[in-house]
């Protein structure tokens, strides 16, 4: 398992210098949770510093703003935090209630969707950590895929499992978040964010629990 996982890595850091010769302004997104470990610690090997993009909707855990910051000083990755114009007071329905109690698709429209199409909009090549085994739209993306902007999306942990970056951070001593202790296997904003025993099924059943929901838009409505 060792030797795959390190030739699996390896094709990864090549195909992205590979795409750094080509003159491609590339930028990964990251929500620095236990899963994002292998990608993160990937780019980090590249043969130029590639920006990673954390989306601050500001509903995050503490315990992820920390999580990052540790990630940062160990890995020496360069992150830019992006928020959206619109302000958390102003996100509020018709009847003044704040957006992610009334209407999470809007919430997250707002502070994740919006908010990525406009930067990646200065790129030629977003990097994203999705899997297939996440979840079912997850397993129906491609390694690569233009997205709605015309940027292309290169998805290179496709074919990883859950298993396979449990491995890696084993290998190269990685952390796990510090939520993922307390039951929380997939850690997004507070109010949507339930412990796995709460919601009891795939790695993302903590997500938006008791809603017909399991994607932010990011991987659909910028797919």
């Amino acid at each position: 398992m060792t030797n795959e996982i390190s030739a699996a890595s390896n094709r990864i850091v090549s195909k992205i210098d590979e795409l750094i010769d080509l003159d491609k302004k590339i930028f990964i997104t990251s929500s620095f949770q236990t899963q994002s470990l292998p990608l993160l610690h990937i780019i980090s090997q590249a043969k130029k510093t590639v920006p990673v993009a954390f989306i601050d909707t500001g509903y995050l855990f503490p315990e992820t703003y920390k999580f990052k910051d540790y990630l940062v000083e160990r890995l020496g990755i360069e992150v830019v935090s992006l928020t959206s114009n619109v302000s958390m007071l102003e996100q509020k329905s018709s009847n003044g209630d704040l957006l992610f109690l009334t209407n999470t698709e809007r919430c997250c429209q707002l502070n994740k969707v919006d908010v990525l199409q406009e930067y990646s909009k200065n790129f030629d090549i977003w990097v994203s950590g999705v899997r297939a085994d996440q979840s079912k739209t997850r397993s129906h993306l491609k390694e690569f895929q233009t997205n709605t902007n015309g940027t292309t999306r290169y998805h290179p942990m496709l074919p990883w499992t859950s298993k396979m970056v449990f491995d890696y951070r084993k290998l190269h001593n990685l952390p796990e978040h510090p939520l993922e202790a307390k039951g929380y296997l997939s850690v997004g904003c507070m109010p949507c964010t339930s412990t796995y025993l709460e919601s009891v099924g795939s790695e993302r059943s903590g997500r938006w629990q008791g809603m017909k929901k399991e994607e932010c838009g990011l991987h659909t409505n910028l797919a």
